[in-house]
Protein backbone atom coordinates (compact mmCIF):
# COMPACT_ATOMS: atom_id res chain seq x y z
CA UNK A 1 0.00 0.00 0.00
CA UNK A 2 1.65 3.14 -1.33
CA UNK A 3 1.00 6.20 1.82
CA UNK A 4 2.46 9.49 1.10
CA UNK A 5 2.00 10.85 4.32
CA UNK A 6 1.04 10.67 7.95
CA UNK A 7 -1.36 12.96 9.45
CA UNK A 8 -1.63 13.14 13.41
CA UNK A 9 -4.57 14.21 14.73
CA UNK A 10 -5.06 14.16 18.55
CA UNK A 11 -7.25 15.52 21.51
CA UNK A 12 -4.59 16.43 24.54
CA UNK A 13 -4.88 18.45 27.10
CA UNK A 14 -2.12 17.17 29.25
CA UNK A 15 -0.12 15.93 26.22
CA UNK A 16 0.01 12.28 26.73
CA UNK A 17 -1.93 11.27 23.75
CA UNK A 18 -0.01 14.05 21.60
CA UNK A 19 3.32 11.99 22.65
CA UNK A 20 1.81 8.37 21.61
CA UNK A 21 0.62 9.73 18.47
CA UNK A 22 3.59 11.80 17.61
CA UNK A 23 6.29 8.23 18.58
CA UNK A 24 4.30 6.09 16.56
CA UNK A 25 4.53 8.45 13.68
CA UNK A 26 8.25 8.30 13.99
CA UNK A 27 7.95 4.84 13.89
CA UNK A 28 6.43 4.65 10.88
CA UNK A 29 8.84 6.68 9.14
CA UNK A 30 7.33 8.81 6.05
CA UNK A 31 6.56 12.35 5.86
CA UNK A 32 4.71 13.64 9.18
CA UNK A 33 1.95 16.44 7.85
CA UNK A 34 1.52 19.00 11.15
CA UNK A 35 -0.44 17.88 13.84
CA UNK A 36 -3.87 18.78 13.65
CA UNK A 37 -4.51 19.57 17.60
CA UNK A 38 -8.22 19.22 18.42
CA UNK A 39 -7.45 20.45 21.97
CA UNK A 40 -8.03 24.10 21.21
CA UNK A 41 -10.33 26.42 19.20
CA UNK A 42 -11.22 26.91 16.83
CA UNK A 43 -11.03 24.02 14.69
CA UNK A 44 -11.25 23.78 11.21
CA UNK A 45 -12.67 21.39 8.67
CA UNK A 46 -10.49 19.18 7.22
CA UNK A 47 -10.78 15.81 5.04
CA UNK A 48 -7.77 13.12 5.21
CA UNK A 49 -7.30 11.83 1.69
CA UNK A 50 -6.84 8.54 1.00
CA UNK A 51 -2.98 8.38 0.43
CA UNK A 52 -2.21 9.56 4.19
CA UNK A 53 -2.15 7.46 7.06
CA UNK A 54 -4.13 9.15 9.90
CA UNK A 55 -3.02 8.47 13.58
CA UNK A 56 -6.14 9.93 15.97
CA UNK A 57 -5.41 9.65 19.43
CA UNK A 58 -7.43 10.77 22.32
CA UNK A 59 -7.91 10.11 25.98
CA UNK A 60 -10.94 8.27 27.62
CA UNK A 61 -12.78 9.05 30.80
CA UNK A 62 -14.58 7.04 32.57
CA UNK A 63 -14.46 3.98 29.89
CA UNK A 64 -15.72 6.15 27.52
CA UNK A 65 -13.99 8.66 24.56
CA UNK A 66 -13.78 11.83 26.07
CA UNK A 67 -17.03 13.67 25.06
CA UNK A 68 -15.18 17.05 24.09
CA UNK A 69 -13.03 14.98 22.11
CA UNK A 70 -15.47 12.81 20.09
CA UNK A 71 -17.46 16.43 19.59
CA UNK A 72 -14.36 18.08 17.89
CA UNK A 73 -14.05 14.79 16.14
CA UNK A 74 -16.60 15.41 13.93
CA UNK A 75 -14.56 18.22 12.23
CA UNK A 76 -12.26 15.89 10.38
CA UNK A 77 -13.28 13.59 7.59
CA UNK A 78 -11.71 11.02 6.05
CA UNK A 79 -12.01 9.69 1.92
CA UNK A 80 -11.93 5.87 3.00
CA UNK A 81 -8.09 6.89 4.66
CA UNK A 82 -6.34 4.10 6.45
CA UNK A 83 -6.18 4.77 10.18
CA UNK A 84 -4.65 4.39 13.45
CA UNK A 85 -6.88 4.62 16.32
CA UNK A 86 -4.93 5.29 19.83
CA UNK A 87 -6.54 5.54 23.07
CA UNK A 88 -4.76 6.60 26.45
CA UNK A 89 -5.93 5.55 29.93
CA UNK A 90 -5.09 6.24 33.37
CA UNK A 91 -4.23 2.67 34.25
CA UNK A 92 -7.50 1.96 35.48
CA UNK A 93 -9.51 -0.01 32.39
CA UNK A 94 -10.41 1.54 28.88
CA UNK A 95 -13.79 -0.76 28.91
CA UNK A 96 -15.29 0.81 26.12
CA UNK A 97 -13.47 3.50 24.56
CA UNK A 98 -11.18 1.84 21.71
CA UNK A 99 -14.18 0.46 20.27
CA UNK A 100 -16.04 3.48 20.63
CA UNK A 101 -13.38 5.60 18.63
CA UNK A 102 -13.47 2.84 16.04
CA UNK A 103 -16.93 3.46 15.33
CA UNK A 104 -16.85 6.90 15.41
CA UNK A 105 -14.06 7.09 13.03
CA UNK A 106 -15.56 4.97 10.68
CA UNK A 107 -18.54 6.91 10.55
CA UNK A 108 -16.36 9.70 9.47
CA UNK A 109 -15.02 7.96 6.42
CA UNK A 110 -11.90 6.48 7.85
CA UNK A 111 -10.97 2.37 7.45
CA UNK A 112 -9.35 1.33 11.04
CA UNK A 113 -6.63 -0.53 10.14
CA UNK A 114 -4.74 -0.72 13.85
CA UNK A 115 -5.39 0.23 17.34
CA UNK A 116 -3.59 1.01 20.78
CA UNK A 117 -4.73 1.73 24.26
CA UNK A 118 -1.69 3.40 25.86
CA UNK A 119 -1.79 4.36 29.82
CA UNK A 120 -1.26 8.37 30.04
CA UNK A 121 -0.96 9.60 34.13
CA UNK A 122 -4.43 9.54 35.44
CA UNK A 123 -5.51 13.17 35.35
CA UNK A 124 -6.47 12.87 39.08
CA UNK A 125 -3.02 12.14 39.86
CA UNK A 126 -1.31 13.45 42.20
CA UNK A 127 1.89 13.51 45.21
CA UNK A 128 0.22 12.15 47.47
CA UNK A 129 -1.81 9.63 45.55
CA UNK A 130 0.19 8.62 42.33
CA UNK A 131 -1.76 6.75 39.19
CA UNK A 132 0.63 6.61 36.54
CA UNK A 133 2.72 8.95 37.11
CA UNK A 134 5.11 9.79 34.64
CA UNK A 135 3.55 7.88 31.83
CA UNK A 136 3.75 7.47 28.99
CA UNK A 137 7.29 6.77 30.44
CA UNK A 138 10.13 5.35 27.91
CA UNK A 139 9.13 2.13 27.65
CA UNK A 140 5.29 3.01 26.52
CA UNK A 141 7.44 5.18 24.07
CA UNK A 142 9.66 2.16 22.84
CA UNK A 143 6.52 0.07 22.15
CA UNK A 144 4.72 2.81 20.34
CA UNK A 145 7.80 3.42 18.27
CA UNK A 146 7.79 -0.40 17.34
CA UNK A 147 4.45 -0.50 16.95
CA UNK A 148 4.72 1.81 14.09
CA UNK A 149 7.55 -0.25 12.29
CA UNK A 150 5.02 -2.92 12.85
CA UNK A 151 2.05 -1.43 11.35
CA UNK A 152 4.14 0.01 8.42
CA UNK A 153 5.88 -3.56 7.52
CA UNK A 154 1.97 -5.01 7.48
CA UNK A 155 0.83 -2.59 5.72
CA UNK A 156 3.36 -2.82 3.01
CA UNK A 157 2.07 -6.28 2.26
CA UNK A 158 -1.72 -5.30 0.92
CA UNK A 159 -2.06 -3.29 -2.54
CA UNK A 160 -5.04 -1.86 -1.54
CA UNK A 161 -6.87 -1.10 1.64
CA UNK A 162 -9.63 -3.04 0.82
CA UNK A 163 -7.72 -6.26 1.15
CA UNK A 164 -7.29 -5.75 4.49
CA UNK A 165 -9.03 -7.37 7.04
CA UNK A 166 -11.41 -5.69 9.45
CA UNK A 167 -10.33 -4.33 13.03
CA UNK A 168 -11.25 -6.12 16.14
CA UNK A 169 -10.84 -4.21 19.35
CA UNK A 170 -12.00 -4.59 23.24
CA UNK A 171 -14.94 -3.39 23.91
CA UNK A 172 -18.86 -3.98 24.41
CA UNK A 173 -21.70 -2.64 22.78
CA UNK A 174 -24.10 -0.62 23.76
CA UNK A 175 -21.25 0.84 25.12
CA UNK A 176 -21.26 1.75 29.09
CA UNK A 177 -23.17 4.57 29.95
CA UNK A 178 -22.02 7.76 30.96
CA UNK A 179 -21.39 9.10 34.85
CA UNK A 180 -23.44 12.00 34.91
CA UNK A 181 -21.22 14.97 35.39
CA UNK A 182 -19.92 16.04 39.13
CA UNK A 183 -19.56 19.59 39.38
CA UNK A 184 -16.08 19.61 41.58
CA UNK A 185 -13.36 21.67 39.65
CA UNK A 186 -10.12 22.81 40.15
CA UNK A 187 -9.36 25.43 42.57
CA UNK A 188 -6.50 28.11 42.99
CA UNK A 189 -4.33 28.79 46.03
CA UNK A 190 -4.40 32.52 46.10
CA UNK A 191 -1.16 32.96 48.33
CA UNK A 192 0.48 31.04 45.29
CA UNK A 193 -0.99 32.33 42.53
CA UNK A 194 0.57 35.15 40.58
CA UNK A 195 -1.97 35.36 38.18
CA UNK A 196 0.01 34.71 34.96
CA UNK A 197 -3.22 33.27 33.83
CA UNK A 198 -1.08 30.63 31.74
CA UNK A 199 -4.19 28.42 32.79
CA UNK A 200 -6.48 30.22 30.79
CA UNK A 201 -4.57 29.92 27.62
CA UNK A 202 -4.32 26.10 28.34
CA UNK A 203 -7.92 25.43 29.08
CA UNK A 204 -9.37 23.28 26.51
CA UNK A 205 -12.89 24.29 27.28
CA UNK A 206 -11.71 28.04 27.70
CA UNK A 207 -13.67 27.77 31.33
CA UNK A 208 -10.98 29.40 33.25
CA UNK A 209 -11.03 33.39 33.72
CA UNK A 210 -9.49 35.94 36.34
CA UNK A 211 -11.93 37.87 38.55
CA UNK A 212 -10.67 38.80 41.68
CA UNK A 213 -9.11 35.65 41.34
CA UNK A 214 -8.63 32.64 38.83
CA UNK A 215 -11.84 30.68 38.66
CA UNK A 216 -13.57 27.45 36.77
CA UNK A 217 -16.86 27.04 35.35
CA UNK A 218 -17.62 24.04 37.12
CA UNK A 219 -20.90 23.38 34.77
CA UNK A 220 -18.20 23.89 31.87
CA UNK A 221 -14.84 22.18 33.16
CA UNK A 222 -14.10 19.09 31.96
CA UNK A 223 -11.78 18.23 34.71
CA UNK A 224 -8.73 17.28 32.55
CA UNK A 225 -6.65 18.49 35.22
CA UNK A 226 -4.25 20.50 32.44
CA UNK A 227 -4.46 23.52 34.39
CA UNK A 228 -3.20 21.45 37.64
CA UNK A 229 -0.26 19.77 35.96
CA UNK A 230 0.85 22.87 33.84
CA UNK A 231 0.77 25.70 36.42
CA UNK A 232 4.34 26.94 37.20
CA UNK A 233 3.05 27.71 40.40
CA UNK A 234 1.42 24.84 42.11
CA UNK A 235 -1.17 27.19 42.48
CA UNK A 236 -3.91 24.83 40.74
CA UNK A 237 -5.37 22.31 42.34
CA UNK A 238 -8.28 19.34 42.24
CA UNK A 239 -9.49 17.55 45.61
CA UNK A 240 -11.06 14.45 45.20
CA UNK A 241 -11.51 11.19 46.63
CA UNK A 242 -11.17 9.66 43.80
CA UNK A 243 -7.35 10.23 43.87
CA UNK A 244 -6.57 8.06 46.69
CA UNK A 245 -9.37 5.16 45.83
CA UNK A 246 -7.53 5.51 42.45
CA UNK A 247 -3.76 4.82 44.32
CA UNK A 248 -5.19 2.03 46.49
CA UNK A 249 -6.56 -0.04 43.65
CA UNK A 250 -5.30 0.30 40.37
CA UNK A 251 -1.48 0.94 41.34
CA UNK A 252 -0.28 -2.08 39.62
CA UNK A 253 1.65 -1.24 36.56
CA UNK A 254 -0.97 -2.48 33.18
CA UNK A 255 0.80 -2.42 29.94
CA UNK A 256 0.10 -1.03 26.74
CA UNK A 257 -2.48 -3.22 24.56
CA UNK A 258 -2.18 -3.73 20.92
CA UNK A 259 -4.75 -4.93 18.20
CA UNK A 260 -4.18 -5.31 14.33
CA UNK A 261 -5.93 -7.73 12.09
CA UNK A 262 -2.45 -7.91 9.78
CA UNK A 263 -0.09 -9.36 13.23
Amino acid sequence: MQLKQIQPVYFSPTHTSAKIVTTIAEGIDITVNNEIDLTYLPIEQKTIQPDTLAIIGVPTYAGRVAPTALERLQKIKGENTPTIIIILYGNRDYEDALLELRDTVKQLGFVPVAGGAFIGEHSYSTEEFPTAAGRPDRSDLQIATEFGKNIREQLDQYADIKELPVLEVKGNFPYKENKPKTLATPITIDELCTQCQYCIEICPVETIELKEEIVSDPEVCIKCCACVKECPHGARVFTTPFSEFLFKNFHERKEPELFCPTY
